[in-house]
């Protein structure tokens, strides 16, 4: 019984491996990307590609592992996810009140040690932030956030509390 067991979910495994998510590559320029509209300084831009484009961006790098089942599946959902809740290649197509509250998120879940998230670091030790990395994107984000309150007008940077 354990033999029949085993064949049949090496056979599982096998079949999957015909079956892989389409990869998050863009090709070409990214018109709406954060550095057209506002400034993204060389250092800002060295953290991001190393800590955040992965899975916040149109362009994923793939490691080689990615090319097995489940280990794609798994990954294209994490990518997935970080697309769903800040692409920073799709930043300005969206409003004023979206990108300024972003921009709050980026501040909060690095203080809070929430991102990069840990399951990405296991393997990307080069992702760890230091802290002054920590504090420049930090410092980067209150600058954009500056910026954005010298254009528009408060009432449509923030969310309106609900009661």
């Amino acid at each position: 019984m354990l033999k029949k067991i085993l064949i049949f979910l090496l056979v599982v495994l096998v079949a999957i491996q015909f079956f892989h998510p389409k990869k998050n590559k863009a090709t070409g320029e990214q018109p709406n990307y954060i550095g057209k509209v506002y400034p993204v300084p060389d250092n800002v831009k060295a953290i991001l590609e190393k800590a955040c484009n992965d899975c916040h961006s149109n362009n994923t790098r793939y490691p080689w592992y990615c090319n097995f089942e489940p280990i794609d599946w798994w990954t294209d959902n994490h990518v997935r996810n970080g697309i769903r809740h800040l692409n920073l290649d799709d930043f300005t197509s969206k409003s004023p009140r979206y990108q300024y509250n972003k921009l709050g998120d980026i501040k909060e879940q690095i203080n809070k040690g929430e991102m990069p998230i840990n399951s990405y670091l296991w393997i990307h030790k080069d992702a760890i932030l230091t802290e002054t990395e920590k504090n420049t994107l930090v410092a980067w984000s209150d600058s954009l956030k500056g910026i954005m309150k010298t254009q528009y007008p408060m009432d449509s940077l923030i969310r309106k509390k609900r009661s």
